[in-house]
């Protein structure tokens, strides 16, 4: 069997990852609007060409982000979605699996979550189907919350699954700013203070 390669002998795979790593950071740190293919590139280590060879485009590359990113991240939570659990250790289990799918590149959420490329892209197209998708598991976890506690009001899930999206985001963004903390790090950090919070 053959395996493909890219430049320099290296496996088309690997390749393609190495510039997609690349671009992850470059879209998570700047956002798209401001990301040319040629930042990509020399982030990556590669020619420009390549870039186009693999993906076609700058849109085609930005989605190709976006579906790694997203497809990991939704895998994640829903695999600690699977297990009924009360609600604290349900949210303690769904951050964990958040900053386990984020350890390899923490900047895949700001690149499903950034707004900047043209709605009619593909790019956009696909971070606004995993940002839909994490929306809805969000929305069931916190729906099983109130539940648990009695309530049942529309506007109250409305509330608390944009509460629980921005403290993910701003708990993401914190991150980004300590790269010294590990998935680990991270997930001993959330269980403190969520415990704080629930028995304050």
């Amino acid at each position: 069997m053959t395996v493909r390669t890219g430049s320099k002998g290296m496996p088309r795979g690997e390749r393609e990852a190495q510039i997609l790593n690349a671009a992850a950071i470059e879209f998570g740190t700047r956002g798209y609007a401001s990301v040319l293919v040629a930042d990509v590139a020399v982030r990556a280590g590669v020619s420009k060409p390549l870039i186009y060879l693999y993906f076609s485009s700058k849109d085609g590359l930005g989605a190709a982000c976006a579906e790694r990113a997203g497809s990991a991240l939704a895998a994640k939570i829903a695999e600690a979605m699977g297990a009924p659990a009360p609600t604290f250790l349900a949210a303690a289990a769904v951050l964990d699996a958040i900053f386990t799918a984020l350890e390899p590149r923490p900047h895949d959420w700001n690149v499903l979550y950034d707004h900047g490329a043209p709605p009619d892209t593909e790019t956009a197209t696909v971070a606004r189907r995993y940002r839909r998708i994490i929306a809805e598991q969000a929305a069931t976890g916190v729906w099983s919350a109130l539940a648990a506690a009695g309530l049942s009001d529309g506007r109250d899930l409305s509330l608390l699954t944009h509460i629980w999206m921005n403290s993910v985001t701003a708990v993401v963004s914190w991150w980004l700013d300590n790269p010294d903390q590990t998935a680990d790090d991270m997930s001993a950090r959330a269980h403190r203070i969520l415990t704080a919070l629930t028995t304050a």
